[in-house]
């Protein structure tokens, strides 16, 4: 099954706009709808108004009824993961169980300078990424935790409730052929692939492929973890669909629109709505 979720932009645009699109994604029949972690506005220029992501999702979780919710992806250094735990379970209460997690290595370079913050170096960061996957696991499902990790440790911790959800699903975005799709071979219910919007298929296939081997060093069938791929939905709605059924042909399922550029962002995304069902059909 093919799933079409909305990843409107929440940089220069107000919150007035955000809750129109929040509504959007609800009434059209959107499978998710997504928000980003970042501190400053992405792309060339950085500069202008941003807004956090997860204090949108909170809010989505009471604008909305039915849609699932959540970030793509969450930066795994800009919080601690008993913290990250936490802010996702309330989450989860407040949507009555919507929310899936996604969660990436983290690190910019251009915030980390602005707010004095490290930028550990790749391999940290992985392998912060992966002890957080194995101490959400805990804190989520047992009344208590002991953890001694390289770069994080818990003492008889407590994090109570748990999640709405048995366990909130866990998108992983990363293309980082050693490290990073080792750690989405383990703990993912979906990659993301972490490729830049626009990056040629034959490249996302063969990421997909590099997955595969991962999961089968694993011990893990690769068919359980979803592939999920995030993309800037052409103007024209022949182009979209063209682009979409390439995609699902290749073995992406979940199909993320980000209807962003110089448009009108409420306005692509009635747009987007218009053409769900025609997306449907692609699946």
């Amino acid at each position: 099954m093919v799933t079409v979720g909305l990843k409107p932009s929440q940089q220069h645009i107000g919150i007035a706009g955000l809750r129109e699109i929040w509504t959007i994604a609800d009434d059209a029949g959107f499978d998710g709808c997504w928000v980003f972690d970042h501190l400053a506005p992405m792309g060339p220029d950085r500069t202008g108004d941003v807004f956090d992501g997860w204090s949108l999702l909170a809010a989505m979780a009471e604008a909305t009824k039915r849609v699932r919710i959540g970030c793509l992806v969450s930066g795994n250094t800009n919080r601690h993961p008993g913290t990250f735990a936490k802010i996702a379970t309330t989450v989860d209460h407040l949507s009555g169980g919507r929310l899936d997690v996604g969660l990436g290595a983290g690190g910019d370079a251009y915030t980390d300078a602005m707010m004095g913050t490290p930028t550990p170096a790749p391999v940290e960061r992985v392998e912060r990424l992966a002890e957080t996957c194995e101490i959400l696991d805990l804190l989520w499902t047992r009344e208590e935790t002991d953890y001694r990790g390289r770069h994080y440790t818990l003492t008889a911790a407590r994090s109570d409730p748990k999640p709405r959800q048995p366990k909130p699903p866990l998108w992983l975005g990363s293309s980082g052929e050693k490290f990073g799709l080792r750690v989405v071979a383990e703990h993912a219910d979906v990659w993301l692939n972490a490729a830049l919007p626009g990056t040629e298929l034959a490249e996302l296939q063969r990421l997909s492929r590099v997955l595969d081997q991962h999961c089968a060093a694993a011990g893990r069938d690769p068919a359980t973890i979803r592939r999920a791929v995030q993309f800037r939905l052409p103007s024209d709605a022949d182009d979209a669909l063209r682009l979409a059924r390439s995609y699902v042909e290749a073995g992406f399922t979940e199909l993320v629109l980000m209807p962003t550029g110089h448009d009108d962002v409420v306005t692509a995304s009635e747009a987007a709505a218009k053409l769900l069902p025609r997306l449907r059909d692609v699946g």
